[in-house]
């Protein structure tokens, strides 16, 4: 099987028709430097409330604090112990909280099966960065300490999130390797973040009109970073890691018509040449963000069944 390979594997790479008129309703997406943070932020919460839910059920769902932050701990039906995955929801670090993400990973834990805990990071541009990857990093020591309480296995243990979030899991599996663990077994990188730069073909080609703009991204990354932020640190720009043997084995899924497909792949490309095992999936027809509408395309639902795959091959 390639590294990489796209689906459908027949069809054209347009817009899905429904997803399409969906878009020309709403409008470009208005322009988020032009308007107060707490408008910006009510409007994708009032958004993501309207989204039709899964809604799958799991055996239990519940809250807790765990350092300056909270997690939400999703177990399956069933006996473990499970493998896990530590979910940082996307957002570009502003935006975004346990509510938006929680169909997602409902799904995860209950089609793979796994424990999902999906951490609440204190958001930027509040808490710029490293304070966002901080909190992703207490709740991976917390998930590894407590993985008999939670029914775990530590030894298969993931980290993985979508945009801000894949950048996040990516950063942490960086850092990680840099600091001698705790392990992670495995990435699952969902139209990843991994370059603080805007200028690839796929920045220009989905600049507007596609959902996520390129000037939003760039204003996400003006939020999340510091001026002395360094451009080529790796926890940022995990695109710019120098070495990437010893980085966990991934799973990386990308959208079609997304301003941050290039630097995804660019990422799983990278990672194959390196030697470090990689499957690299890119959705047709779709945009940035199309993971939490599993309940509207049945191209989003079946994502999420082959994100669910991916994990149920992290390595023992």
């Amino acid at each position: 099987m390639s590294w990489f390979s796209k689906w459908p594997e027949t069809g054209a790479d347009a817009l899905d028709p429904k997803l399409r008129s969906a878009l020309e309703v709403q409008g470009p997406q208005p322009d988020f430097r032009g308007q107060p943070l707490a408008e910006v932020r009510a409007n994708f919460d009032t958004m993501a409330a309207r989204l039709p839910k899964l809604n799958e059920k799991l055996a239990k769902v519940e809250t807790r604090e765990v350092g300056a932050c909270r997690v939400r701990v999703y177990t399956p039906e069933g006996r473990g112990s499970w493998p896990a995955l530590l979910y940082l929801h996307g957002g570009g670090w502003v935006l975004g909280d346990l509510e938006s993400h929680d169909d997602v990973c409902r799904s995860l834990a209950n089609r793979t099966p796994c424990v999902v805990v999906s951490v609440d990071y204190r958001r930027s541009p509040e808490s710029k960065y490293p304070v966002p990857l901080d909190d992703c990093e207490t709740a991976l020591r917390w998930l590894v300490e407590h993985a008999a309480e939670l029914d775990v296995d530590p030894a298969r243990v993931a980290v993985g999130g979508d945009s801000a979030g894949g950048n996040l899991a990516a950063g942490l599996a960086i850092r990680m390797r840099q600091k001698g663990g705790p392990r992670i077994a495995y990435q699952l990188l969902i139209y990843p973040a991994t370059d603080r730069s805007v200028g690839r073909d796929s920045h220009r080609e989905f600049a507007s009109g596609f959902g996520l703009s390129r000037s939003n991204m760039q204003w996400f990354w003006d939020c999340y970073l510091t001026e002395t932020a360094e451009r080529d640190n790796p926890e940022i720009s995990p695109l710019r890691v120098k070495i990437l043997k010893g980085l966990p084995p991934a799973f990386v899924l990308t959208a079609h018509s997304d301003v941050l497909r290039d630097e995804g792949e660019e990422f799983a490309r990278r990672l194959h040449e390196a030697g470090v095992p990689v499957r690299a999936v890119r959705f047709r027809a779709m945009n940035h963000g199309f993971i939490r509408m599993g309940a509207v395309f049945p191209q989003a639902d079946h994502g999420l069944t082959v994100l669910a795959e991916a994990l149920r091959s992290i390595p023992r």
